[in-house]
């Protein structure tokens, strides 16, 4: 089953090779930059199947409250770092198509979510590791490749978006050290426990 899982992630990698993508287009980076990020909730949920029907389970560190949480404040404290920044800095673009170059949002949501990827099941194969950040690299070369970013600004995007997921996991494990909170579903019912 963990090789099944790093081999589709890493397969995630063959993607833009395949691509058939004009000159400026931002269609496939616009889906890309949120893979790594869908990849926490695909393998959070093969994870919860896994241990209903007695699988070998993933075992990731979060329930899925914590882990919506996290990854809500990574996206807000990215998308409010990396968009406030471009209206400061208002850089032109290579292609000069506008003043918004500086960060790259794509980078910044690629590598926040490669960085909560391996939060959650970089334990399982370092494979997961490599998958989620080689995708976020591709994207983050793709946007320089496409005259959309300057290097620096995708450099700029990738700290911004590992280092608000970093500070997403630590304010976490910060505010609730415990766990206090549980979600928990049985048969027909979903019981949501609140410890103070």
């Amino acid at each position: 089953m963990r090789r099944l899982i790093s081999l589709i992630v890493c397969s995630l990698l063959v993607l833009p090779g395949l691509k058939a993508q004009q000159h400026h287009s931002d269609a496939l980076d616009d889906l890309l930059q949120h893979v790594p990020m869908a990849s926490v909730f695909a393998l959070k949920a093969i994870d919860y199947w896994a241990d209903e029907a007695e699988w070998e389970a993933l075992g990731n560190h979060s329930s899925w409250i914590e882990l919506t949480a996290t990854a809500v404040a990574s996206y807000v404290v990215s998308a409010g770092v990396a968009y406030g920044m471009k209206q400061t800095v208002r850089e032109r673009r290579p292609d000069g198509s506008d003043r918004r170059s500086f960060p790259s949002g794509h980078a910044t949501f690629a590598f926040a979510g490669a960085t909560m990827l391996r939060h959650e099941f970089g334990h399982v194969s370092p494979w997961v590791t490599v998958g989620g950040y080689g995708l976020a690299a591709l994207v983050a070369v793709n946007r320089v490749r496409l005259d959309r970013h300057y290097l620096h600004d995708v450099c700029a995007g990738a700290a911004i978006g590992i280092g608000a997921t970093e500070l997403s996991y630590y304010l976490g494990r910060r505010l609730w050290p415990d766990r206090p909170v549980v979600l928990s579903a049985t048969g027909q019912t979903i019981t949501l426990t609140v410890t103070f």
